[in-house]
């Protein structure tokens, strides 16, 4: 049960912030946008570091100086899982005029969408492989530091869900939509995670390489997009404001939880 709601809680998020549509008359301003996503950059990058790239070392002591071998090759198979899923599947960046990836005659709200669900994917992922190396009883996860990395992929999710639902709102979907679309972008974390805990289950040595492996695709989302939305256009400082705040705010769960 408390994987089932680990797993839960950063989707849970995610359907809290896409509800602002519902609550909120006027779309979010570019400032607000910008300090949100650099937010959620601050959380991830973060996450990334504690959750994830440093239990991968730990977990391949035994390897002494070469541990960080298993860290670094599961970190550029994230990477270039990422790229692929970038490069094959079309979507639309918040503000951008031109789709990425292929070609489509894809509606720009669908194609915002499926931006942000290859978004939530290595989130999925990092929650799912955290839970795994917990139930396997995995020395370097605890159950504090599991929670840690749940509750702060939700409360990063809670602004992003806000700032899918709202702009396609704005695009001309009723609020119910709007709300539907942000919830649906989400449900690929659960699902997600719960594939990567299957995944352990098979391969117990493949540990580290699952932690690096979300590391990397987490921070390929935040480097490829997030970065540079929250950069975009003039007064960017305050979305390094909030992705340092972002940061902090994850590191501390992890250490006072984990």
């Amino acid at each position: 049960m408390d994987t089932f709601w680990g797993l839960m809680i950063p989707f849970l998020g995610t359907a809290a912030g896409s509800a602002c549509v519902l609550l909120m008359k006027k779309e979010l301003s570019r400032g607000v946008q910008r300090a949100l996503t650099g937010f959620a950059a601050g959380v991830m990058v973060a996450a990334s570091i504690w959750s994830l790239l440093i239990p991968a070392m730990e977990q391949a002591g035994d390897l002494e100086a070469w541990s960080f071998l298993p860290a670094a090759g599961g970190f550029w198979l994230g990477i270039l899982f990422l790229l692929l899923l970038d490069t094959v599947i079309p979507h639309l960046h918040m503000d951008a005029q031109t789709n990425e990836g292929p070609r489509s005659r894809l509606k720009r709200t669908t194609m915002m969408v499926l931006a942000v669900t290859l978004h939530n994917i290595p989130e999925g992922m990092a929650v799912g492989a955290v839970y795994a190396g917990l139930r396997l009883g995995t020395a370097q996860i605890t159950a504090g530091g599991a929670m840690a990395l749940a509750l702060g992929i939700a409360i990063q999710n809670f602004p992003e869900g806000a700032i899918i639902s709202m702009p396609l709102h704005a695009e001309g979907k009723s609020k119910g939509r709007a709300f539907g679309d942000g919830v649906l972008s989400g449900a690929v974390e659960p699902i997600g995670a719960a594939l990567t805990i299957l995944a352990a289950g098979f391969i117990v040595p493949a540990m580290p390489y699952l932690l690096s492996f979300a590391a990397g695709a987490m921070l390929y989302v935040v480097v490829e997009e997030l970065i540079p939305e929250m950069s975009a256009g003039e007064h960017s400082n305050i979305g390094v404001i909030c992705f340092a705040a972002g940061f902090t705010l994850m590191m501390a769960l992890d250490v006072a939880l984990g």
